[in-house]
């Protein structure tokens, strides 16, 4: 019966996950997603425990605390980076910041969004750069990046925002 109970209870975070995942990329149209939280993950704040509890056990653990996290969600995987002693140092960081989320990349197997349908063409808050097949649109000021492929959403990635990365500087 507990087993029962636990199948439930994963069931429903996976299901929790996957519905914050398709909000976020919805929601993006409206008014652009803040990296500083994203499913309860905050960058340069939530610890993996923290993302664990938010987001459930990891398919993928690579190497451990400091590492990255991969998890399998309907419609795609989620990748957890966390910060670590080079991070720190290549960036003059605050060492309390390691072990952290460093960034969390939602990798999406069929979105239908596009640059159009999420307002990011002609957006001066973007840039964008493009190369064959591929776009990108970055806003460094909120932490989020968009990468498109053959006009389809492929990679949306939420890194701490300009004013986070300000204010962990040392």
């Amino acid at each position: 019966m507990k087993k029962l109970t636990l199948a439930r209870a994963r069931a429903a975070r996976m299901l929790l996950v996957s519905l914050i995942v398709m909000a976020s990329c919805a929601l993006a149209g409206v008014r652009v997603a803040r990296a500083e939280a994203w499913g309860g993950v905050e960058p340069f704040k939530s610890r993996r425990a923290d993302v664990e509890r938010a987001i459930g056990k990891p398919v993928e653990d690579r190497p451990g605390e400091t590492g990255t996290l991969r998890f399998k969600v309907q419609g795609g995987m989620i990748t957890i980076a966390f910060v670590d002693e080079h991070f720190v140092g290549a960036h003059h960081l605050d060492p309390d910041l390691i072990g952290t989320v460093r960034q969390v990349v939602l990798q999406h197997d069929a979105a239908t969004e596009t640059p159009d349908t999420l307002k990011l063409n002609g957006n001066s808050a973007f840039e964008h750069d493009a190369q064959g097949n591929a776009e990108v649109f970055r806003n460094q000021h909120d932490g989020i990046a968009y990468t498109f492929i053959e006009g389809k959403l492929r990679t949306t990635y939420y890194s701490p925002s300009a004013e986070q990365f300000k204010r962990a500087q040392r």
